[in-house]
């Protein structure tokens, strides 16, 4: 069974459409008007063997929050769309990746009920740092110094990705794919090694997560028999 989803997602602020194929080979083609975070996209789907097609605009003429944030709910409401009932896949995935002087990791748990309170999910949240089960939530520890990154476009434009969006993006993906995820910085000093190795670690967790276990046959990976 093909695990595609199309996400298209408009608003006053931001146009967004994407396609994404769970089971693919890595390749990305969305068109993003955003330098580096195109480059974090693209890093994503090459290390999460992840297709993701598309196209994304929004008010860059405020700032690149809406944006950025926007995409993350899309992709996480493409994630979700695509796993259905996670029937038979592993549904839990930790890595960590290093980078040059930086050391990141991501664990993630996909259980997709949606009953919990804020509080109760944040008493989830203390013990999945142990077993990355419980609920919908996002721990981000980039540690990032907020500092803007500059980047040159091949016209010689230049261009700043605000680190703060970073976390917004991924607080989107975790509310609408329902997966509780872990990022840290475990140590570094690049905010843009921190942020790529971040992505990366995401993406090969999430590789693990999703995947299918031949040892399940299909079966709901909860003890509650539905998710």
């Amino acid at each position: 069974m093909e695990r595609i989803a199309e996400i298209e997602r408009n608003t006053k602020e931001t146009q967004i459409k994407l396609i994404l194929n769970l089971d693919g080979s890595g390749k990305y083609t969305v068109k993003n008007p955003i330098g580096f975070f195109n480059h974090m996209l693209n890093s994503f789907c090459k290390h999460g063997l992840f297709d993701l097609s598309g196209e994304i605009s929004g008010d860059l003429d405020v700032d690149q929050h809406h944006l950025i944030e926007d995409t993350g709910i899309a992709l996480g409401m493409a994630f979700a769309k695509a796993l259905g009932n996670c029937a038979g896949i592993f549904r839990t995935g930790y890595f960590i990746y290093p980078m040059d002087e930086s050391l990141l990791r991501c664990g993630v748990d996909f259980d997709l009920i949606e009953s919990a309170s804020t509080e109760e999910r944040k008493d989830a949240t203390s013990q999945v740092a142990v077993d990355l089960g419980g609920r919908p939530y996002c721990v981000c520890n980039a540690q990032l110094t907020g500092i803007p990154l500059l980047s040159r476009d091949e016209d010689g434009n230049d261009y700043l990705f605000q680190t703060d969006c970073f976390e917004d993006f991924w607080q989107g993906f975790a509310a609408n794919a329902k997966c509780n995820i872990h990022l840290d910085t475990i140590r570094g000093r690049s905010d843009h090694h921190k942020i790529e190795g971040l992505f990366k670690a995401a993406a090969r967790a999430l590789r693990q997560a999703t995947a299918i276990d031949p040892r399940r046959n299909g079966e709901i990976p909860s003890t509650k028999g539905k998710v």
